[in-house]
């Protein structure tokens, strides 16, 4: 892959999903790297307050950033007449961050607006008369409950799916894939999300920081009880990796009609993972091997569940021996902005729990982003 990108052109970029965790830190990357770059972001009208706010915290440069109140779910992604005009004549880029993605959703909610939002960026994108790409963010877990090593270029291999979230994403990348037959997409699938590998920050408690947070503040006299034999790969990705990759590999020319993994190429285990936050926390490492459904019993307990808050979902995927290719994004990005490994970091993720009074459950409109 020879390495040809677009930096020299002026991107008018378009990001949904603002100010979601994710769209906030890929719009903070965009700004550092791309100084003179036009951003529109397309906000629920009930988060226009807090996306400036967050604009004004990031100290962005507002002459060159653009709110527009609407939804990915509606018509014209509920924007005014103008806009959408000035939208579909001027963007060149599109960054479809927009999502719901808690696990308790209502399957007809994640339809809505992970598979129709999809599609209506689809259909917004097909109207563009500058579009040079559409980078839609997708998740490993479209994988669903396939076992074993998943490639990048694959899709529908005959899967499950363990809840809405995976199978909404799943049918929205397929409408992408479809639709790289007549527009320039490049798809990205992050693993599990954790905080800033240079500061520690992550916008709430989900999936591994139930346990990670329970090793780092409950009392040491209390055992963790660890599910499973905790054997398996947990892939772990802070999310400045996660926005630096997919801002460097959007910006080639060679890396439309492809899909990248966005994942730690050498996870560690799960016990290896809750090991080291324990012994860098200077705390007691999680006890084994307590059978699964006793550890899902003994999760419930009040106490323990006031720090884990059951999480049911990251139990079930916790023994799942997956492991996922990253060879076309290895190629991309050339040997530049790898994945951090998880120790060379950890102590940030320890330190930002330690000091922030974190949400344990649904943050910001659940998820629901732009």
């Amino acid at each position: 892959m020879s390495d040809h990108n677009s930096q020299d052109r002026h991107r008018d970029i378009l990001i949904t999903g603002f100010p979601s965790f994710v769209a906030r830190k890929l719009v903070a990357t965009i700004i550092e790297n791309e100084p003179e770059a036009t951003l529109r972001l397309v906000v629920r009208p009930d988060y226009i307050d807090e996306a400036d706010r967050q604009l004004r915290d990031m100290e962005a440069p507002r002459d060159r950033i653009h709110l527009l109140s609407g939804d990915v779910v509606a018509l014209d992604l509920g924007l005014s007449g103008r806009e959408y005009l000035e939208l579909v004549a001027r963007v060149t880029d599109i960054y479809h961050i927009a999502s719901i993605w808690f696990l308790g959703v209502e399957r007809s909610e994640a339809f809505e607006v992970n598979v129709a939002g999809a599609q209506n960026v689809l259909d917004t994108a097909y109207e563009m008369q500058n579009l040079v790409r559409l980078n839609h963010f997708s998740t490993a877990f479209v994988a669903g409950d396939r076992t074993g090593v998943i490639m990048e270029d694959e899709l529908a291999q005959g899967q499950n799916f363990r809840n809405a979230y995976e199978e909404s994403k799943f049918e929205a990348e397929r409408a992408m894939r479809e639709a790289m037959h007549h527009l320039p997409i490049s798809i990205f699938r992050p693993s599990i999300i954790v905080g800033d590998s240079h500061t520690g920050e992550i916008d709430r408690m989900a999936g591994p920081y139930y346990l990670i947070n329970a090793i780092v503040n409950m009392p040491s006299i209390l055992p963790i009880p660890l599910p499973g034999k905790g054997d398996k790969p947990l892939n772990l990705v802070p999310i400045d990796f996660v926005c630096e990759a997919m801002h460097r590999i959007s910006l080639r020319d060679d890396t439309a009609s492809r899909t990248f993994h966005l994942c730690d190429p050498n996870p560690l285990s799960a016990r290896s993972v809750f090991e080291l936050v324990a012994q860098r926390a200077g705390r007691r490492a999680p006890v084994g091997l307590l059978p699964y459904r006793l550890t899902r019993l003994v999760m419930k307990f009040p106490y323990l569940e006031r720090f884990t808050r059951n999480p049911r979902q990251f139990m079930d995927d916790f023994n799942q021996l997956t492991i996922y290719n990253s060879m076309n994004t290895l190629e991309a990005l050339d040997g530049r902005n790898l994945c951090p490994p998880l120790p060379s970091y950890v102590d940030k993720l320890i330190e930002y729990i330690q000091i922030s009074d974190l949400e344990l459950e649904m943050p910001l409109g659940v998820e629901i982003m732009g």
